[in-house]
């Protein structure tokens, strides 16, 4: 994918957001939504800038519509991004400080090492877009994971039913990488580094913001987070990519 098919091509006005009630603690309270990304931004050069506003975006607007979202972290997924790159920053927004930068996995029916198809559907083995509220971590058949609930209808709403969860997996991993070109890919999770996976559960369970982007044309129109509604300008105009089922 070339550039001028990135996030680049969503024309963002975040600097009208004031952010929602729900006040954050510590030094990044008082920031406008523009201020507090252009932190975070710093804090992760390599995360897109304008994918990062979409997920201040998204988060800002499911707070206004009555979710119960702390806003103490923020993480985000770029799918955009080959499997064999770091695609999951982890956000502390209390200090803007970024936590984790990590691979991660996605569905089997997603792609190779490039994601190219998303899914809500069951059975699909693919990776679901949009935002997700992390819910309660347990210990289950790979190991130590993290459900998640879907906020986005028709994207992905089902990823509980689906059991789509953060896990730790033995194919994420810089030996597969050399050997394969890619990560190994899961039935739809977001799975990331065994090692990692217990530190990066706990710090985002229980109800932070999770934000999943690739530029998929109907997600970027039809999603009812990213729309104008919500008190900021949001026109799409994505490159053509690729969807599932």
């Amino acid at each position: 994918m070339n550039k001028s098919s990135r996030p680049l091509l969503l024309c963002l006005t975040l600097a009208a957001i004031p952010w929602a009630d729900a006040a954050l603690a510590g030094p990044a309270e008082s920031l406008p939504a523009d201020r507090l990304v252009e932190r975070l931004h710093r804090a992760a050069p390599s995360l897109d800038r304008n994918v990062l506003s979409l997920a201040a975006h998204a988060m800002t607007c499911s707070i206004r519509r009555g979710e119960s979202v702390p806003m103490q972290r923020l993480s985000v997924i770029d799918y955009s991004r080959p499997s064999t790159q770091p695609r999951l920053w982890v956000f502390d927004l209390e200090g803007a400080r970024l936590l984790f930068e990590e691979r991660v996995a996605h569905g089997r029916n997603t792609g190779e090492n490039l994601a190219t198809r998303f899914s809500n559907a069951t059975g699909s083995y693919m990776s679901s877009l949009g935002a997700f509220v992390t819910e309660e971590s347990y210990r289950g058949a790979n190991g130590y994971s993290l459900r998640l609930q879907g906020l986005e209808p028709g994207f992905n709403d089902k990823a509980r039913e689906r059991a789509i969860v953060i896990h730790g997996a033995p194919y994420v991993s810089d030996a597969l990488v050399r050997a394969q070109g890619r990560l190994g890919r899961s039935l739809g999770c977001p799975a990331v580094r065994t090692t990692v996976a217990q530190p990066l559960i706990d710090s985002i369970r229980g109800g932070s913001f999770l934000f999943a982007y690739y530029p998929d044309p109907a997600w970027l129109k039809q999603s009812r987070l990213l729309g104008a509604e919500c008190g900021a300008g949001v026109a799409a105009h994505p490159a053509a990519a690729s969807t599932g089922g």
